[in-house]
């Protein structure tokens, strides 16, 4: 896909045998399953943030909306530290180890949200026990990203790469997904002064609940790294894989891509999937099922595009959907952020946002895929994880606060440009910076993707 060096270490492949398509789908289908859960305990949070804000900030406050997304924000100044620490750790130790680990972190901290006290019963401290859960999900997270697109690339068959791969936005969209539908079965039985005094805490304790399964299901995946690198990680003969020296040193290059490619993603990302239903939940204030519903489904509709995306991947290569979703970005975010506050209209509204979603789909459904082929598999959970994690925690968890900031201060268009801007700085990296269908190192390691099937053999000779 680039100008990267395409390289594996002398000696046996670092990676297991490619897999069986019934493998893959099981192993698919056991390491998106996490992500699933993680990415819904991520996502409960912005849903029913505007429902448990009182719990923890004076109403009064006429800052803190801004205080509860500056939580949600902060928060992604542990996922390079996440993402060091899980990529080191599953380069040297394996993808299902490290996958274990940031489950159960997850759950550790969706229960502890669950049962603590608000600061009607111990004042500010309530605030710093939310902001210390929500830093150690945040590590998680940071660990959960980088090793799980590692895992999905390495155990996907390498003609359905993209397929397979485009899941971990499956799963990723669908946690989001589940916590908007989590939040309409309860206006079901429940009222918004029950779910603002206690309910909020049912969606923390599903999720915490829900990882505890996770954890009993990645018991069972097999691991895409070979017995023989991580018997030689762990004897000490290879002190290289998942080093930061290794990972600085000889690929940098590879590292400021994934940066440059997430920029512009991560912040569309955040604005199309956070920002836009937290605008359409404020402009049908009077109406929050008719806005919960255009949520969900456009939602349900972002997740059901990622294997579509994937599986064209896989036939046209990873380019020309990184160039769609760059020029529409580029052109479309003004016409979101613009009217999608005046529409009042709930088929409209899920018109606008859905368009956004197709836009976006260029890049979610195989950013994953497109980082993880830039390293070879020694170093690859951690120069895909650190990479992301270093643009999504400047870029993309930041762009929900600076919205609300700038939308209480009348600067709504300065933050249109600010989107478009970052949108079209990728846009250039991904027109002159990649190359479509070139040999990558998963190629090398797994067999070339775009090569027929049979032929695969001799792409994997170094």
């Amino acid at each position: 896909m680039s100008d990267a060096k395409a390289e594996v270490p002398a000696g046996s492949s670092p990676l297991s045998a490619p897999t069986s398509t019934r493998r893959a789908i099981l192993n698919t289908l056991r390491g998106s399953s996490g992500n699933l859960v993680e990415w819904y305990d991520v996502y409960i949070y912005t849903v029913f943030a505007s429902y448990f804000e009182a719990q923890f900030f004076a109403e009064s406050d006429e800052n803190s909306t801004i205080y509860i997304y500056a939580i949600f924000a902060v928060t992604f100044l542990m996922r390079p530290v996440g993402s060091w620490f899980f990529g080191r750790f599953a380069d040297r130790h394996g993808r299902r180890a490290a996958l274990l680990f940031s489950v159960s972190l997850m759950a550790g901290c969706s229960f502890l949200i669950a049962i603590m006290p608000t600061r009607f019963s111990i004042g500010v401290w309530a605030a710093v026990i939310l902001i210390l859960a929500r830093l150690v999900q945040g590590f998680a997270t940071g660990g959960e990203y980088g090793t799980s697109a590692t895992y999905m690339s390495e155990a996907a068959t390498r003609e359905r790469r993209g397929f397979f791969s485009s899941f971990q936005y499956v799963t990723l969209v669908g946690g989001h997904v589940l916590a908007q539908l989590t939040l309409l079965i309860m206006f079901v039985f429940l009222d918004d002064t029950e779910i603002k005094s206690w309910a909020w805490r049912i969606p923390f304790a599903i999720g915490g609940l829900a990882a505890l399964v996770v954890l009993w299901l990645r018991r069972s995946m097999d691991e895409s790294l070979s017995a023989e690198h991580l018997a030689a990680t762990r004897s000490g003969r290879d002190r290289r894989s998942g080093s930061l020296r290794e990972l600085f040193g000889s690929y940098f290059k590879p590292l400021l891509l994934v940066f440059l490619i997430t920029l512009g993603g991560t912040v569309a990302f955040y604005t199309y999937s956070v920002n836009a239903p937290a605008i359409i939940k404020a402009t049908y204030t009077d109406q929050a099922i008719v806005a919960t519903w255009v949520n969900l489904i456009g939602l349900i509709f972002l997740m059901c595009l990622q294997p579509v995306g994937g599986w064209i991947s896989d036939k046209v290569g990873r380019k020309p959907l990184l160039v769609f979703f760059g020029v529409g970005g580029v052109i479309y975010t003004y016409v979101l952020i613009t009217y999608l506050p005046k529409t009042t209209n709930p088929v409209a509204s899920f018109a606008l946002v859905a368009v956004g979603y197709i836009i976006l789909t260029g890049y979610t459904s195989i950013n994953a895929l497109v980082k993880a082929e830039q390293f070879p598999a020694s170093i690859r959970a951690l120069g895909v994880g650190l990479g992301y994690a270093l643009a999504n925690s400047a870029f993309g968890g930041t762009a929900p606060v600076i919205y609300e900031t700038m939308k209480t201060n009348n600067h709504v268009p300065q933050f249109i440009a600010y989107v478009t801007i970052c949108i079209a700085v990728s846009l250039v990296v991904y027109i002159f910076w990649l190359k479509n269908k070139s040999t990558t190192a998963l190629d090398i390691e797994s067999g070339h993707a775009f090569e027929p099937v049979g032929a695969g053999a001799a792409s994997r000779k170094p």
